[in-house]
Parts: C-alpha cells; sequence; structure tokens
C-alpha cells in the first residue's frame, strides 16, 4: 500500500465522521445566498490559493464563485519567497478587500491552513464589517499550535461563522520517511478539494429539491452546446457574478 493514499483515506473518512455538520451548515449558507441572489467568493493565498482556482470557472462546478486573487501572493510570483512577505503583511488584507464589491450576507470561504497570517485575517474582518459570512478551511489544531500574526491576535477559526477542518498534520505534509526529519507530502489540497466539491455537489442537490431544476452550473465548454448553455445561465444569474464573462 502507498502511505499517502492510506494518510488521505484515514483523513478523508475523518472528515466524513467530524465534519459533516460544517459542511450542512456550508450548504446550507451557499443554498440561501443562491436563492437570494447573493455572491459567493473564495480566497487563498500562495498554494492556498489552488483551491481559488479548484471552485473557479469548472465544468460541473457552481457558476457564482466569484474568486479573489492577489497579484502578490500568486504562485507565479517570484522570487516565491515573497509571497510569505506579502501573506504576512498588514493591511494588503484590507486594501484586497477594498477592490472586492461585497454585500450583506454575501458569502466569502478563506482558505488558510495555519490562519495565522495576515491577509486572511485583514480581509476577513474587512468582508464582517460589511456582513459578509465567512467560511473557514483551515487546520484547527495547527492553527491552536500557532500564533496569530495578526494585531487582533486573533485567528482564522476564531473570526468564522463556520469552520471547515482539514484535519491535517501540524505543518500540512503527512508521511515520515525513516532517515528523514521533514515530513513529505501535504495533504490540504487534496482534502480541501474534496471538502468543497462536497459542499458543492451537496448544495446543487438541495437547490433541485426545491425546484430550481436549472441551479448555476457550469458545463464543459468542450462538450457540443456547453457554450451556449453557459451563456443561458450567466444571464440568468449574472447580478451575483463579479467576473468578466
Amino acid at each position: 500500500m502507498f502511505d499517502y493514499i492510506e494518510k488521505i483515506r484515514a483523513i478523508l473518512t475523518l472528515i466524513e465522521e467530524k465534519e459533516s455538520m460544517a459542511i450542512e451548515q456550508t450548504v446550507e449558507l451557499f443554498v440561501q445566498a443562491i436563492t437570494e441572489k447573493r455572491s459567493l467568493y473564495i480566497f487563498g493565498a500562495s498554494h492556498a490559493g489552488i483551491l481559488t482556482q479548484e471552485l473557479y470557472y469548472r465544468a460541473g462546478g457552481l457558476m457564482l464563485i466569484n474568486p479573489i486573487f492577489a497579484r502578490e501572493v500568486l504562485l507565479d510570483r517570484e522570487p516565491i519567497t515573497f509571497t510569505s512577505q506579502m501573506e504576512r503583511l498588514e493591511g494588503y488584507g484590507t486594501a484586497i478587500a477594498s477592490t472586492v464589491n461585497f454585500h450583506k450576507d454575501d458569502i466569502l470561504i478563506i482558505h488558510s491552513v495555519s490562519g495565522r497570517n495576515a491577509i486572511a485575517l485583514d480581509l476577513a474582518l474587512a468582508a464582517k464589517q460589511k456582513g459578509v459570512k465567512i467560511i473557514a478551511l483551515t487546520n484547527v489544531a495547527y492553527s491552536q499550535s500557532v500564533s496569530s500574526r495578526h494585531v487582533s491576535g486573533q485567528r482564522l477559526f476564531e473570526l468564522a461563522d463556520v469552520v471547515l477542518d482539514n484535519h491535517g498534520d501540524i505543518g500540512d505534509a503527512t508521511c515520515k520517511i525513516q532517515g528523514i526529519e521533514q515530513k513529505v507530502g501535504p495533504t490540504s489540497t487534496v482534502i480541501g478539494a474534496t471538502i468543497l466539491n462536497t459542499v458543492v455537489v451537496e448544495t446543487c442537490r438541495r437547490l433541485v429539491e426545491l425546484g430550481i431544476t436549472s441551479p448555476p452550473i457550469f458545463y464543459s465548454a468542450n462538450l457540443d452546446g456547453g457554450d451556449e448553455k453557459n451563456k443561458e445561465l450567466y444571464n440568468d444569474y449574472k447580478e451575483s457574478i463579479y467576473y468578466q464573462f
């Protein structure tokens, strides 16, 4: 057996046992936001931002996911260590928030494994001031083991309306190899993607149960007729979409 696959399987079992309530709460917030034509946003810095791309403009994914990209914490920024400096810079998250058209009862998912850096805290606080509901995708045990890098002294899980715990190892990597001090194989991306796609699937299931037979789900642009169907859905939900289509 491959150690990494076994570790992922064990964490997914734990997620199903421990995070079902938080997932259901997130689904309820998504359903409410979609039926009320609110907007859904997602943000992550550096590797946490991979999940922003995962949910954005994805065949089989929700059309209403508005990504928040910040130039200085994307993985194509060089030197790459600069992204870590910018994550920790007080005020950068507040500046990012000022560029986003947040409204009361919108939803913002913030993915931060440690939940300690200023960029996530500033963004969460600025959004909360506008009445936005915050969903934190984080590692609670990891966050509790470190101090905040924000002037408030808080960590992301302490600010959120709903906390989705990825239940990974402290430090994220999970496989211990004899002779190496550092563990290998981070889990937050695959686990986080599984959690968020579970939310997407269950949200769509709930919408159909409510009689919404054409929920805002992207069709594949590589299937015949996909572009046309996407344009129709976009026109139905464009008041909640802020990216350029």
